[in-house]
């Protein structure tokens, strides 16, 4: 009896590591069906000459890297610059507007009330269809609309302006709209990072002296970069895909001289015009770029965390 006692008492383990691998299954199955699989289809057709010519149906037929020299030998760098001023006319603002409230929300010293109420109102432009949006600033910044009306009535302007002319008026409105649509998301997120920092660090700074410029780029924005960085590539690959807002502002023209068309629009008139072939080269120039971007980007961000642990 006593031998038995003293027996240790064997429990079989339950071993969970294979039902993660089991839940896992559907997501690798559907991205290889509609992700994986499209985009190696997309590389293949790339070199091949295929497109309508009226009712005929020319290709496809095997050319090579000539989809892709058609495209460079165009305005592609136009194009480029103007999806890269736009994005950053809207992201700049947007950064540090959500920093701010960021902030401003987490900060418990100034003990505000109905932050829910607010942090609801401000991320409710997000669940907005951008269609919308663009329908909206296109009636109310059209050249006899109601801002051109209080703008006269004001005496502010003797004669209206037409914003849908002017190419930094036309860019203005698209940055602005993304900026409405997309601060409350990133104050979100910024928020969720500063809510995991430990209070302790800013009281212990408090008492040594430090005021509130220091806390923020001492100590919350070091600690937060990760979060950044998530923020940054985020909206940069958001930002190459910009389409509906421009295609809607600017009836898919890109006007005024195509200095409003972006990457995704001229990727549409591509499959509009069904020529597959150029689409196919031009979506895999969009995939290295975005990928090149995001790396750049990853790298130089956390650069300085880097640097740390190796210290360590």
């Amino acid at each position: 009896m006593k031998a038995e006692g003293n027996q240790a008492v064997k429990h079989k383990g339950v071993s969970y590591a294979k039902w993660g691998y089991i839940f896992l299954i559907p997501f690798f199955v559907v991205y290889f069906i509609f992700s994986f699989v499209p985009l190696i289809s997309t590389f293949y057709y790339s070199f091949f000459e295929n497109y309508m010519s009226g009712l005929k149906h020319i290709g496809p037929s095997f050319v090579g890297f000539e989809n892709f020299k058609t495209i460079f030998n165009g305005d592609l760098l136009k194009y480029i610059s103007n999806t890269i001023i736009i994005w950053l006319m809207g992201f700049i603002p947007q950064i540090l507007f959500s920093l701010l409230l960021a902030v401003w929300f987490t900060d418990l010293r100034l003990r505000l009330k109905a932050t829910g109420f607010f942090k609801t109102i401000i991320y409710m432009p997000n669940l907005i269809m951008a269609a919308a949006f663009a329908m909206l600033f296109y009636a109310l910044f059209s050249d006899r609309g109601p801002i051109n009306n209080i703008l006269m009535n004001t005496g502010i302007l003797k004669e209206e302006f037409r914003f849908m002319t002017s190419v930094w008026a036309t860019r203005g409105l698209i940055s602005g709209m993304n900026f409405l649509m997309w601060f409350g998301n990133t104050t979100i997120i910024l928020m969720a990072g500063m809510m995991g920092v430990d209070t302790a660090l800013f009281e212990s700074a408090a008492i040594d002296g430090a005021n509130t410029l220091k806390i923020f780029t001492k100590i919350t924005i070091p600690i937060i970069r990760p979060i950044l960085v998530y923020v940054f590539i985020t909206s940069l690959i958001g930002g190459i895909q910009m389409f509906d807002i421009p295609q809607i502002l600017t009836n898919g023209k890109g006007t005024p001289n195509r200095s409003s068309m972006t990457l995704i629009m001229y990727l549409n008139n591509h499959l509009f015009s069904k020529n597959y072939g150029m689409a196919g080269a031009l979506s895999v120039i969009l995939f290295i770029i975005t990928t090149i971007l995001s790396i750049a980007v990853f790298a130089t961000m956390t650069k300085g965390i880097m640097k740390k642990k190796g210290g360590k």
